[in-house]
């Protein structure tokens, strides 16, 4: 089985993603971390400063039009980064409703936010366990509750999850969910704990 990649995600606790909100922020970081010496120019020149394409060709040492088009292509870049970051905020709101309503026991909240055909794949030291189905899912979601108690928020793959541990520090379980249109998708759990001890993970939170 493939070792599965992880990060922290410490921005997506409470009181943390608030940040992700200010899309004049991120526009920034996206033009500091990504764009080049032109575009990063022209893009701040022109978007946040209204600096005509004229006056910042004279700069760069180019016509208004071909600094135009550079200011277009960072624009681009500066908007995709805001739509992953808009997927990746509304895939934290799915996960957290998931957990909220896994802790209260809400069934009906869990059916809400589940997919009809949710597949939990659950990897034990017996095997892999698989349970398909919402109201089946649903059911059982005291169990991926209990994975999710002193908990640290990860990346798993890509995907928003988490890695929790036992009281004596022992890790627990990684945790991972898949979203798709406003609902979970999958849920993966790695429970065995000979494949927990050889992963390299974050310390607890």
């Amino acid at each position: 089985m493939s070792e599965l990649v992880m990060e922290t995600d410490d921005s997506a606790e409470p009181g943390e993603s608030a940040a992700l909100t200010d899309s004049v922020e991120l526009a920034l970081l996206v033009v500091l971390d990504s764009l080049g010496p032109g575009e990063r120019l022209a893009f701040v020149l022109h978007d946040l400063f209204a600096v005509p394409f004229a006056e910042i060709g004279r700069i760069l040492g180019k016509s208004a039009d071909a600094t135009k088009m550079i200011a277009s292509r960072a624009r681009r870049k500066v908007r995709a980064a805001e739509r992953r970051t808009v997927a990746s905020r509304e895939r934290r709101r799915v996960v957290a409703a998931f957990r909220e309503a896994a802790t209260d026991g809400d069934f009906a909240a869990l059916l809400r936010v589940l997919d009809p055909d949710v597949r939990l794949t659950v990897d034990t030291a017996g095997g892999v366990v698989v349970t398909l189905g919402a109201t089946e899912v649903a059911a059982g979601a005291r169990t991926v509750s209990g994975a999710v108690g002193r908990h640290r928020t990860v990346l798993v793959d890509g995907r928003p999850g988490y890695v929790s541990w036992r009281e004596d520090g022992t890790p627990l379980a990684i945790i991972s969910f898949t979203v798709a249109g406003g609902r979970i998708a999958a849920i993966a759990i790695v429970a065995d704990p000979a494949r927990l001890a050889a992963m390299r993970l974050p310390d607890p939170a």
